[in-house]
């Protein structure tokens, strides 16, 4: 199937830590999603009868199954990113090896929305992340620190008397029990550390975009001072991006 530049119908795939994000595409619109904890063979025939896409392309946290591969690869014009997948930004990351793909295709979905512009795309989910691509179209790195959950489980899991807690909707500052103060120091701490990120980088770079997306970014953009854009679906849209960006070098 190489060489088909007719993409107007693509099937984007994000394996996650948790998750898999699974996406049609027309063109730039996602015209469905859905999220599965295992990506099953049956779906990916299930997709290819209802939706007939041409091509795809695979993000995976791990190593992917081959089966799954393979099938794929039968199917579609078929690619996985990796790092020498060819993307339409350079990369300026020391070890691109090891830079996740999720991270990678974010910032690619912040290039295509704001072209020209140093941007600050941070994505909470399971990792909070920092990524910073500057106004000529090159990403320079960032940080990892631990998500909302990632909070919750270290403070259970490494202290003897601790609970367990769900994250919930929480305002306060002061907390008058236990959880809430679990609550109010995982929240307000997370909250603080976004926006001294946040402050740094508008320290050092003029007219800065900051791009919000992830999983729990729902708990932090209304709640930001600093001025924002929330992102839903950055990183499937920036696989869109990768995907175009591959089949029409063909």
């Amino acid at each position: 199937m190489k060489g088909n530049n007719n993409i107007s119908t693509r099937l984007i795939i994000d394996v996650g830590n948790t998750l898999t994000k699974v996406a049609i595409f027309t063109s730039n619109q996602i015209i469905e999603q859905t999220s599965v904890k295992e990506l099953t063979d049956h779906l990916i025939l299930q997709i290819k009868i209802k939706h007939n896409p041409t091509c795809a392309i695979m993000s995976s946290v791990g190593k992917p199954d081959d089966n799954l591969l393979n099938l794929l690869k039968k199917h579609f014009e078929f690619f996985e990113l990796t790092h020498n997948t060819p993307v339409p930004i350079s990369n300026n990351y020391a070890t691109p090896e090891t830079l996740g793909k999720d991270r990678l295709a974010a910032v690619v979905g912040a290039y295509n929305l704001f072209p020209g512009q140093n941007c600050l795309i941070i994505d909470a989910g399971t990792c909070i992340t920092y990524d910073f691509l500057d106004s000529l179209g090159i990403y320079q790195g960032g940080a990892i620190s631990p998500g909302i959950n990632l909070r919750f489980k270290s403070l259970h899991t490494f202290t003897n008397r601790l609970p367990l807690v769900n994250h919930r909707n929480f305002t306060g500052l002061i907390g008058k029990s236990t959880e809430d103060s679990i609550l109010s120091g995982v929240i307000n701490g997370t909250m603080a550390e976004i926006e001294g990120i946040i402050e740094k980088y508008n320290n050092e770079y003029t007219n800065l975009v900051v791009v919000l997306t992830g999983g729990d970014r729902n708990y932090f953009d209304k709640k930001l001072k600093n001025s924002i854009f929330a992102v839903p679906n950055l990183v499937l849209k920036g696989l869109n991006e990768i995907l175009d960006f591959n089949v029409k070098k063909q």
